[in-house]
This record gives structure tokens, sequence and C-alpha cells, in this order.
């Protein structure tokens, strides 16, 4: 099917670039219907809405001309969220418009304002720019906006949720009431909806969202990682699909910093894209993912917003999104006109209710399973080796002297296990990671908690007997290996944070584990048989938040005896408890005091925070002249020596 565009020079550009066949958005904005009205329009991104809207407004541009007249003031304003995306749709329009003698301008901020003012003052025919960049050219009376046919409004939502509402209002009263008002957005927000009923006339409402727009050529895949595992599986996941331009998505600037750190050390060729950058940063690093210099684009979500790589096959959400609509955006960077792309998302086990929200309320089916192992990677380097583009090119003369003179000199066996070696050398090597496994599945109620809590209509931890034992919802039914960790009550050992700990440290959840113990200088902890080897091989591996040494205890510890618990439990009542029982130091992993002070670690660096220097019998050991053992300086607050002013409760 052809374009059904009667403008000529357009019709030479879109064959010259093989646009044969018209997406779904572009066929809906060239009806006989949609001719010369306000638009309003629902498209994904990806799915070619830029063309879209360029074909659309010809008609308002160049009427039956097949070239423009010299340019003077702009016919038409497209507004855009970010620098990228306006970037791009420049670049767009200007293919689009180049036999009809167009000139396009950009307007954006972090340029320079001087050179588009000189580019503005030489006349253009389309001005793209960003909402805030184009209402300080507007203020300055350096846009004439007198002959303006239309204006174009490009991800609209997004421009909403960026906080551009006032500037949007501003460029949409500002610019004459004759104009055509074209109004694009992937969903319909009240926001949008208000801003299209007071500025647009009788616009023609349009929706070729979800399966008929860009994302209809996307693969999701939803992975289980143990939380420990995230960047080793962002690792794999690269290596697996070979995509020649990969997009990593996360959620802030330090964790960009952070992969970006971990991926350039492992031997990925990475650029890094987010706000803190400077124009002309984000430009040189998307050059280099243009023109392959990089492979790997580690982003937040702003700063991705306009990327618009031909070669981007994959995405990666290192980091779940915050909202559906973040998700569609993420993903729709690939599968982008026709193209095929592979949308992972990385889910650790207490995320996966949020990852499966996310994606029924995105209506995305999702293909759930594990991270590639090193194995399958390996063996598809096996099958990529052999199909490399190396062994089809021409062999040249000096080639074969090379080959002649090796093959004098070596076995053919020597030879060929040597270009294997300079084949693996040049790739990452890729990780060992544990299947998490399957979520178990307690029972949950409508909330999301777990049914032991639920039923006693709370979220405190079970009750415990009078006996210092757990109660028998939260024991450990099933066998157990016994770990031990280098810190104990005299650095303010708690449960409240050492079950946390553990869980993060070891990959598992608070069900994986049993009893935690509190002794003088140590805390043993159980931990269900079943995850104990891979628990044990990750607690091993350093830490960057603590550095407290975990290690697997040979023999099954005895239980205390109940004189021996009572010798260790806090004189006061359980405040947090309503069974009214006393605390001891035998927790299960499913409860934990409230205490307010946290320890220090084995390196005298504090783990959780201040120390608990309120209690008496620290200030009674600790005075103004002795510093305690293995603390290196005091905290800045509550230190011993200081009286608190606020009167403490019980």
């Amino acid at each position: 099917m052809s374009f059904p565009t009667t403008s000529p020079p357009l019709a030479r550009a879109l064959a010259e670039r093989n646009y044969d066949r018209p997406t779904p958005v572009q066929l809906a904005v060239l009806t006989d219907e949609a001719a010369g009205r306000d638009l309003l329009v629902s498209a994904q991104t990806g799915s070619g809405k830029t063309v879209a809207y360029g074909l659309a407004i010809a008609k308002d541009l160049l009427g039956d001309a097949e070239r423009f007249e010299q340019a003077a003031a702009p016919l038409a304003l497209i507004v855009a969220p970010t620098r990228e995306l306006a970037l791009q749709v420049q670049r767009e329009l200007a293919w689009l418009y180049g036999h009809a003698g167009g000139r396009v301008v950009s307007c954006v901020g972090g340029m320079d304002p001087r050179r588009e003012q000189r580019e503005l003052a030489a006349g253009a025919h389309i001005v793209v720019g960003t909402p805030g960049r184009l209402c300080d050219h507007l203020r300055r009376g350096r846009l004439d906006i007198s002959e303006l046919k239309a204006v174009v409004l490009d991800e609209a939502d997004e421009m909403l949720n960026l906080g551009f509402r006032e500037d949007m209002e501003f460029i949409l009263e500002t610019t004459p009431e004759t104009r055509r008002t074209l109004l694009f957005s992937a969903t319909f927000p009240r926001g949008i909806v208000a801003l299209a009923k007071q500025y647009q006339r009788d616009a023609f409402r349009i929706e070729v969202a979800g399966d008929e727009g860009g994302h209809a050529d996307i693969e999701y895949r939803a992975i289980r990682v143990a939380p420990g595992d995230v960047e080793h599986a962002v690792v794999n996941v690269l290596r697996f699909f070979e995509s020649p331009s990969a997009l990593v998505f996360c959620n802030t600037r330090d964790a960009v910093r952070h992969f970006q750190s971990a991926l350039l050390e492992r031997g990925f060729s990475v650029v890094a894209l987010s706000g803190e950058l400077t124009q002309n940063e984000r430009t040189l690093a998307l050059q280099s993912l243009r023109d392959g210099r990089s492979r790997v684009c580690v982003a937040t979500d702003v700063a991705a917003r306009g990327i618009d790589l031909p070669s981007l096959d994959l995405v990666i959400h290192a980091d779940l999104p915050n909202d559906p609509e973040v998700l569609q955006h993420r993903s729709g960077r690939t599968g982008r006109a026709g193209r095929k792309g592979v949308s992972v998302l990385l889910v650790p086990s207490a995320r996966r209710r949020r990852a499966e929200l996310l994606l029924n309320l995105s209506g995305t089916d999702a293909i759930w399973g594990t991270a590639p192992q090193a194995d399958d990677i390996r063996k598809l380097d096996h099958e990529r080796m052999l199909k490399d583009a190396l062994f089809s090119e021409e062999t040249t003369s000096d080639d074969l002297v090379l080959a002649q003179a090796l093959l004098a000199e070596r076995s053919p066996e020597e030879i060929a296990a040597a270009l294997a070696r300079l084949y693996r050398a040049r790739l990452p090597s890729p990780e060992d990671i544990l299947d998490p496994g399957e979520d178990r599945g307690r029972p949950r109620d409508g909330r999301g908690r777990d049914d032991a809590r639920s039923s006693r209509g709370d979220d405190r931890p079970a009750p415990r007997s009078k006996t210092g034992k757990s109660s028998p919802r939260h024991g450990m039914a099933e066998p157990s290996v016994w770990f031990r960790a280098a810190i104990g009550k005299r650095k303010n050992a708690e449960a409240r944070w050492l079950l946390p700990m553990i869980c993060r440290r070891g990959g598992i959840d608070k069900r994986d584990i049993g009893a935690i113990r509190i002794m003088d200088t140590t805390t043993e902890f159980e931990i269900a048989e079943r995850v104990a080897e891979s628990f044990a091989v990750k607690v091993r591996r350093p830490d960057k938040e603590d550095s407290i040494r975990i290690e697997p205890l040979a023999n099954t510890p005895q239980a205390p005896a109940p004189s021996e618990r009572r010798s260790h439990a806090p004189r006061r009542e359980a405040a947090d408890n309503d069974t009214g029982a006393r605390r001891d130091d035998d927790f299960r992993g499913a409860a934990g005091p409230k205490h307010r002070g946290k320890p220090h670690g084995d390196d005298g660096q504090k783990v959780g925070g201040e120390p608990n220097f309120t209690k008496k019998k620290h200030k009674k050991k600790f005075g103004h002249a002795e510093q305690p053992r293995g603390v290196s300086e005091w905290p800045a607050k509550g230190g011993p020596g200081k009286k608190s002013k606020k009167k403490r409760r019980g």
C-alpha cells in the first residue's frame, strides 16, 4: 500500500527512504475525515508519528506548490518534551521536506540561544523546539509567529508530566487562533483532554495505540533474579542477545553511574545519559551509539526520551519502571517502524507482584523465566563464531602468505585454538547466576501481605510465647543450615536490621530464615537447606554496604536454655507485641524488636546508623573520656556524655 499523499516532493523523499507501507497512524491522519481539522491522536512511540504529522500538515504549509518560497517567518511550530526528541524530529522533517526546499530550525535548551536567534532571523519554514526555549524566544520577540499555519504538540502527556503545562498554554495562547492544532499523546489523561477542549476546535480524535501501534513487534521477557544478581543479569542478557545497540534503564543518576562503571570494567563499550550531562556530552554519547563505537547506553527515563537508534533491538529494565506508561515509553525505544525488539524486565523476588501489576495495567504479556546462564552464552558464542563475517570475507594474497607461514610452523589445531582464544578475548565474560527459584506463593491477603500477619489485622510480628520460642507459623518446618555472623549485642546487633541485611547479602526471602540468636559477639541464624548453598556463595562476595563476615557453622548449635534466654532479655516489656510476652535474643526471621540503635561493623564503620547510647548500661560503660572499642569516632548526634532533651517514654 502506497502513501496517500498528493505532494510529489514528499512522495520522492518517502520512496528514497524505502517507506513503501504507511503505519496505521500515518494512514489515519491522511484520511478525508482528518484533512484540515485539528487532531487529537493517541499513538505509541515508535509508531511513525513524526512522519505522520509531517505529512498531515504538508497541505497547510505547501498548498499545491512543489517547493517552498524563500524562508521567512515560520509556517509550523513543533513542540517536543526533550532535547533529544526535538533534535530527532528536526532530522526527520529535514529529509521529509528536503525535496520541497524546507528549512527546519531547532530551538532547544542546552544549546547556544544566540545561534538560534541568528537562524530564526535568517528565516525558517518549520521550527522545532522544547517548551522552555520556545517560550523564551517568544517573550524576547525573536520568534515571529504571525504566519503560523500549524502547531504540533508531540508527546503532550510527557510534557505535562515534566511540568510544562504553563509553557504549552502560553504557546497556544500566543499563536494565531487560525492555526491548526495537532496534539499527539501516548495516552489521554484528564490534563490532555482538558487542554484539547480549551485550545482545539472540533478536533478529530484518532486512537491507534496498543497492538496496532509500534509495540506489536516487541517481545517482553520478565526475568527472576536475586537482589544481588541484578548487575550480573544485565551482563548476561547483553551477552545473550548481542544486540548491535542496547538500552539499560535505571531510576536514578547514581544507578546510571554504577552500571556504566560496572559494564565498562567487564569490557562493554558503554555510554551514559542522565540529566547531569551537558548537551554536548549527550550529543557525543548518542553519536557514538549511532556510528557503532558504543553498543550499550545506560540512561534514566527522562534522558532517554527521543532516542531513536536504527539498530536498537534490546531494552533492559535494570530498575522496574514506576508506572505502566513509563514501561511503554521505555520499551518503545525498540521495535520501532516494523523492526523486532526485546524488552527485558529484571524482577527481584520482592518486586514480583509489582512487576505483574505493571504488565497487567499496560496490557502486556511477558514470558517469565530466569537469566541466561554462562553455559548457554558460551554455546551461542560458538555458533556465532562459526557464522562470523570474518570467514566469509574475500581472502587476499597477503592473507594466504601469512596462512601458509602459520601452517608451516603450527598444526591446524593449534591455529584454530589460537583463533578461538582471540575471538573469546574480545567478548565480556558471562557471569554465573543462581536461579532464585519460583515464588513459593504463600497465601496472601488482598493487600499482598502474608496471611500469618493479615489474620491478626496488622503488620506486626507474629506473637511469641513466654518461653521465648516463636509461634509455629514462623518456625522452620523444613531442613535447615546454620550460619554465623561476626557481630553481636556488644555492637548493638538487632534482628530488626539483621533480617533485611541477611536477605540482601544472600539474595533470599525472609521466609527462608528461621531463628536468629543474638549473642555477645556473634549472631547465629537458620537458613532453609534448599537455598543454603546459593546463600553461602553470595555472602562470600565483597559487600559495598557492610563488612560483617558471614560463614556456615560446622555443627547445629544447641538451643539456649530458658534461663540463658532470660538473662539476655531486656527487662522492660515488649511494647510492640500484643501478647505481653517478654523479648529474648532467640528471634525468628519474620519478627524483630524495634530498638532505635544500630551497630558498628567489624571495621569500625557504622552499619545502619548511630549506636543506641541512650541506654544506662552504655552510659555507665562509656564516659566522656572513654571511647567504645572498635568505634573510630563519635556519632554527630546522641553521643556519650550528651543528655537527651526529650524525655523518653516507657
